[in-house]
C-alpha cells in the first residue's frame, strides 16, 4: 500500500522552515540552510555528501532513510527554483545539478506548466493540479512504493490541509528564527489525527515523528 510521507523536513523551534526573499543565490531566503540543517549535513548518509566519512548513529539513520521505498516525490515550485510566473528561461533546470538526489519521478506543482525533462535518474514533471490530482499521478508513477511530499513549507501545509499525509518526520532546531514561512505553531496541533513522539538527539535537535 502506498503511503504519503514527509521526511527529514527541518524547522526552527518556532516552526519556521524557510525564509523570505528567496533568490537563486539564497534558496531558503534569509534563512541559512547550512545553519538550519546542522543536524543532517554532518551525517554519513546525507544525500548531498560528496566526500567520504561523516557521523553515524541515530541522525545518520534518518538521512539514510531518505530514499527507503520512495517511488515518487511531489514538491512545490519554490523548492525547484526561484522563478515566479511564466518560465522566462526553460533551459535552467533547477538547483539540483546533473544528478539530483531524488532518483525517482518528481512532480513540481506550478500554475505554469513546462515540458518534462530528465537529469540522471530523476525526471521532473510540471503540474497545474490540486493536491489530490498530483497525488494520483505520483501514486501511479511510484508503482506501489511510497510518495514523498518534499516541500517547501507551503506544499507540506497544503497536503496537510487536504488530509493526504500518512506520516511525517520533522526535525526541530533548538533555536528560533522569528520570521519566515511557518509549518506550525506546535506539533500538538496535529495530534487530533496523528500520533506524536519526540526524540531529542545529541545534536540538540528534537525529532518529531507523526503517524496515523
Amino acid at each position: 500500500m502506498t503511503r504519503v510521507r514527509v521526511q527529514n523536513f527541518t524547522v526552527s523551534r518556532d516552526g519556521i522552515g524557510a525564509g523570505q526573499e528567496q533568490s537563486y543565490e539564497q534558496p531558503f531566503g534569509h534563512v541559512d540552510p547550512g545553519e538550519l540543517f546542522t543536524w543532517a549535513f554532518p551525517t554519513a548518509c546525507w544525500p548531498g555528501r560528496t566526500d567520504p566519512g561523516g557521523s553515524r548513529g541515530f541522525e545518520d539513520h534518518l538521512t539514510r532513510d531518505f530514499a527507503r521505498n520512495i517511488g515518487a516525490e511531489i514538491m512545490g515550485r519554490n523548492k525547484f527554483g526561484p522563478q515566479r510566473g511564466p518560465w522566462a528561461d526553460e533551459s535552467w533546470q533547477g538547483w539540483w545539478g546533473d544528478e539530483p538526489p531524488f532518483h525517482t519521478p518528481v512532480f513540481v506543482l506550478t500554475h505554469h506548466v513546462r515540458p518534462s525533462f530528465s537529469l540522471g535518474e530523476t525526471t521532473f514533471h510540471f503540474l497545474d493540479a490540486t493536491p489530490q490530482e498530483a497525488l494520483a499521478q505520483a501514486t501511479m508513477a511510484a508503482e506501489g512504493q511510497d510518495v514523498r511530499i518534499g516541500g517547501g513549507v507551503s506544499t507540506v501545509r497544503e497536503f496537510l490541509e487536504a488530509d493526504l499525509i500518512d506520516e511525517m518526520h520533522i526535525a526541530v532546531a533548538p533555536w528560533e528564527l522569528g520570521t519566515g514561512l511557518k509549518l506550525w505553531e506546535s506539533p500538538e496541533e496535529l495530534t487530533d489525527r496523528f500520533e506524536l513522539e519526540r526524540i531529542t538527539a545529541d545534536s540538540g535537535y528534537t525529532h518529531c515523528f507523526l503517524w496515523r
